[in-house]
């Protein structure tokens, strides 16, 4: 999540303090992602620098209680970026698919249990997952979507690792005397 853009889509309500954003971010998110004080406040000092916020700078006799409002560069900089599709033309570098990816090298590792371990997990996240959105998420909308996310994310993670699997598996009788790494990889640098 961006920071940086939260802090101008909270500012677009109002005037607020920075102690006050810090508050509504996290309430925003359902308090799954605390936000350190300090990052706050470098943040609106990049923001007032790139003069996307402004303050009431009444120097030291505003002391922490500084007003802060966005200006019309900053409403023009959050509309882009709520407008903007994510970069996602370059996969992102994934640590589970690395990790699947090495295991293919590693003599004496089974890609399968390395596979099993990782799903496992993440199904065990998913029950714990499934079981904060049944106490606490029909009164809490914020949460409730943070929740939904993280499921969708997980369960896309794991037909991941399913797919991986089946794959792997399919190369292997496709060519029983060959290693299942140069197999895929042959097919990857084929696609390019």
């Amino acid at each position: 999540m961006s920071v940086r853009h939260a802090l101008l889509a909270f500012l677009s309500e109002g005037p607020k303090y920075g102690l006050q954003l810090r508050q509504e971010f996290e309430k925003s998110t359902g308090d799954v992602w605390p936000l350190n004080v300090g990052q706050v406040y470098t943040t609106l000092q990049r923001l007032e620098r790139d003069e996307l916020i402004e303050s009431d700078d009444r120097g030291e006799e505003a002391g922490p209680q500084k007003v802060f409002r966005i200006t019309e560069a900053g409403r023009k900089e959050l509309d882009t970026w709520l407008n903007t599709p994510p970069d996602t033309i370059e996969p992102p570098r994934d640590e589970l698919v690395i990790k699947v990816l090495a295991a293919l090298h590693v003599p004496g590792v089974s890609v399968h249990d390395v596979i099993q371990v990782h799903r496992r997990y993440l199904v065990e996240l998913m029950q714990q997952w499934t079981r904060l959105k049944e106490d606490e998420a029909e009164s809490d909308m914020p949460f409730a979507l943070v929740v939904d996310a993280e499921l969708f994310r997980l369960d896309s993670v794991v037909r991941w690792l399913d797919t991986a699997e089946g794959r792997l598996k399919r190369a292997v009788l496709e060519a029983p005397s060959a290693k299942p790494g140069p197999i895929i990889r042959r097919r990857l640098v084929a696609r390019r």
